[in-house]
């Protein structure tokens, strides 16, 4: 007779315990073939998530009481999934998948869509794409079955590669034409390098006019997997109507045994931050961004770094606002914004003034992000960050498409679910000191910054700009 060690058959159970307790709670961990109920709130909403085979992740919210619904296809394909040769073929791609698959012309897309008064469309960004549908909740069947047509079977013929080409080209152009637009990719190049979480969106002029119909189907076909995918619909739906819907529109392709990727982590090896970027420009305004390394998506930080970007910059009684442009009239517009990714981040100010203020503005920035590094902030202003970060998580559940978004969002990046409770009970645990602990540590990083406006050369900066930037 074998005698076990209490401690260790304890030790065992309590480790199978965590690993039914995850297999409950994280997509990627969860069998093909199973549903799980996520969410189920007092008023009726409820989420579920079933994992398909070969992968596929179907997560839906029910929301009683719309007449809507929003169906996203989230791909976790990126700008910074691109090698340099492709730099921009993300961005180029969801424009191409519009064009026409084997059973629709881009015409018959479109008079589809536009035949049910919905919408159709699609935007990329540095760590995913997402291709959505905003119907009737009558039209669902249609929109399911149009949005994965888009992402599964187009064509990408290479006489509608030159046709979209002009058109990449032209957004670029317009880009180049929004100081605002072409000041965040030049800000994420001086803060991140050529890293390529801080290369644009868009690629650039001499990578889209390369690339060739051959690249760019290799970048579809063998990034657009079903592992690397999420289906979020929100709305009047029933998740069972959904899961037949998606399995009807896909058939085959809903095989083999692969499991659904898990959320995208990694260390980014980032140059050292502290740069700045020029662009002249003849314009109006003088256009300033200026910032530091901040947080991944993935650091429990997060919520405290929402509440010190809401009290810092993120409204009329926010510290910059108040102090730039309430009690100065230095700007029309000053704000701050938080970048997060998979292993890296931003913390940032964008304000917009006349050159000869340019100065002025650098020094009062700079001197109320070194205040609340010093000394954190008030109660009154932790208390005000708390409050907008609740209302602005209520106030977008009202709308399928947010809802769609989020929870899309969620599964593809942390392959998780957290309900509107446990997001707003993490908020509200956010204390005053451990605001000003973060504050400490972000904001006395070194500091990159992007300029757009009147300036031939970066001597004609003035002084409170250029000090202390490498």
């Amino acid at each position: 007779m074998t005698l076990r060690d209490p401690d260790t058959a304890a030790g065992a159970a309590s480790a199978r315990g965590r690993a039914r307790h995850d297999e409950e709670r994280f997509g990627h961990l969860q069998p093909p073939g199973s549903t799980r109920l996520l969410e189920r709130t007092e008023d009726g909403c409820s989420v579920r998530r079933t994992v398909l085979t070969g992968g596929l992740r179907v997560v839906t919210e029910y929301v009683p009481g719309v007449r809507s619904a929003s169906v996203g296809i989230w791909v976790g394909v990126g700008s910074r999934d691109e090698q340099p040769p492709v730099v921009g073929a993300a961005h180029f791609l969801e424009h191409l998948l519009f064009k026409g698959t084997s059973r629709r012309s881009a015409t018959q897309i479109a008079e589809e869509v536009d035949a049910v008064g919905g919408e159709l469309n699609a935007f990329t960004a540095k760590e995913h794409t997402c291709y959505y549908a905003h119907v009737l909740d009558t039209d669902l069947a249609l929109a399911v079955d149009l949005v994965c047509d888009v992402v599964f079977d187009a064509l990408l013929s290479e006489r509608d590669v030159e046709v979209e080409r002009g058109v990449v080209l032209d957004e670029i152009a317009m880009r180049d034409d929004d100081p605002e637009d072409l000041l965040h990719d030049n800000f994420c190049a001086a803060l991140l390098g050529d890293h390529p979480v801080g290369r644009s969106v868009l690629g650039t002029e001499a990578s889209i006019s390369g690339m060739t119909r051959s690249a760019l189907y290799a970048f579809y076909r063998g990034r657009y997997a079903l592992p690397r995918m999420v289906v979020a619909v929100a709305g009047n739906v029933e998740h069972e109507h959904v899961v037949r819907l998606v399995q009807r529109a896909l058939g085959e392709r809903l095989s083999g045994e692969a499991r659904p990727a898990p959320p995208r982590r990694g260390h980014a090896e980032v140059p050292a931050a502290g740069g700045l970027l020029l662009h002249t420009d003849d314009t109006e305004q003088a256009h300033l961004m200026l910032g530091v390394r901040g947080l991944d998506r993935h650091d429990e930080r997060r919520f405290a770094l929402g509440v010190l970007n809401a009290a810092l910059g993120g409204g009329m009684s926010s510290r910059l606002f108040q102090e730039v442009r309430e009690r100065r009239g230095l700007a029309y517009q000053v704000y701050s914004s938080v970048g997060s990714y998979s292993d890296t981040g931003s913390l940032s100010v964008y304000a917009g003034c006349h050159p000869d203020r340019l100065g002025e503005v650098t020094e009062v920035v700079r001197g109320v992000l070194a205040d609340v590094a010093r000394h954190g902030l008030s109660a009154a202003e932790v208390a005000r960050g708390k409050g907008q970060l609740r209302g602005n998580l209520v106030l977008g559940l009202e709308d399928t498409g947010s809802r769609m978004s989020r929870i899309g969002k969620d599964e593809l990046n942390y392959g998780d679910h957290l309900t509107v409770e446990q997001v707003l009970a993490r908020i509200d645990a956010v204390s005053e000191e451990q605001v000003a602990v973060l504050a400490g540590q972000l904001l006395r990083r070194p500091v990159a910054v992007a300029v757009t406006g009147p300036y031939a050369h970066p001597d004609e900066l003035p002084a409170e700009l250029t000090k202390e930037i490498t």
